[in-house]
């Protein structure tokens, strides 16, 4: 796994109903953009110094407007059913 500052590092929070946790990565110290990775995550504002693991991925600011964009069109499709007594 390689990135850059201004990547996004993204954690999948598996067996949970959480979304993924989201970090901005803001320094890479190795010259080939490995890790590790000085983060500043976005649900808590806090930096820290994270090794990714597995549950992890690198992603630009361009693949992840192109995410976001993704979800959205399917959040905005979605329609809950509506169950009436004595329905499935």
């Amino acid at each position: 796994m390689y990135a850059k500052p201004g990547d996004w590092l993204i954690v999948e929070i598996a067996g949970t109903d959480h979304a993924a946790r989201r970090a901005m990565i803001e320094e890479v110290n190795a010259p080939d953009g490995a890790p590790p990775f000085k983060v500043r995550w976005l649900d808590t504002d806090r930096e820290g110094l994270v090794f990714p693991g597995p549950d992890a991925r690198v992603v630009t600011q361009d693949e992840l407007d192109e995410l976001d964009a993704r979800m959205a069109s399917r959040s905005a499709g979605f329609r809950p059913r509506t169950h009436t007594r004595g329905t499935p």
